[in-house]
């Protein structure tokens, strides 16, 4: 019984590296299901027995970009630690995230066909906009214990979080430009806490 699982499963697997491909090949409206069963060296009738439609294709990506985003979990607050040494380690997790090969490909896909169709993925765009939560959970429980200022939980998570999409995401997903080196990671890292805690820190 296992077996054919596991085959059913690779063969999904397979659909969905498949979609990627050619929707970031040739887009969303000019993919075929045709095409995406010859790339997954699968047939056309196993394709629309796990996707009925292009559609339902779409959402999948989207939730593995999801799920992928919430792979790690984020480090809780520790009040007997340094902030700098915590978020330090919070942005490292966030930029591996954000510097992953398979998740750019998975974001290129997604915002270049929420862009031409914002009604197709908003539903799931806005849950992964959700997945921030981890931030600012830590940020809620330095607040709560005094250690920071006062602030709405979004607006501190994207100051936070911003000097990393600027540097290692936008730039990467929108123009191509090559990811960054591991010594300037670790620069835009220690630029966006620091600035962080200059503003926040009581």
């Amino acid at each position: 019984m296992t077996a054919p699982q596991r085959l059913t499963d690779r063969k999904r697997l397979a659909i969905i590296d498949a979609a990627i491909a050619e929707f970031r090949a040739s887009g969303f409206e000019a993919t075929s299901m045709d095409k995406i069963a010859a790339t997954a060296a699968v047939s056309k009738r196993t394709v629309y027995n796990h996707f009925p439609s292009k559609d339902e294709l779409f959402s999948a990506i989207l939730m593995r970009l999801w799920e992928s985003s919430t792979a790690c979990t984020a480090p809780c607050y520790r009040g007997d630690a340094p902030l700098r040494g915590q978020l330090l380690a919070l942005m490292g997790q966030k930029m591996q995230m954000l510097t992953d090969a398979n998740f750019l490909d998975l974001a290129r896909v997604a915002i270049a066909e929420t862009i031409h169709s914002p009604e197709r993925a908003q539903a799931m765009v806005a849950k992964l906009g959700d997945k921030d939560s981890g931030v600012a959970n830590w940020i809620r429980a330095a607040q709560q214990d005094g250690k920071l200022k006062p602030a709405e939980l979004q607006f501190a998570s994207y100051l936070l979080q911003g000097p990393l999409k600027t540097f290692a995401f936008w730039p990467q997903v929108t123009l191509g430009q090559p990811g960054l080196d591991a010594a300037t990671q670790q620069q835009v890292i220690e630029a966006a806490v620091d600035m962080f805690l200059a503003y926040f820190a009581v």
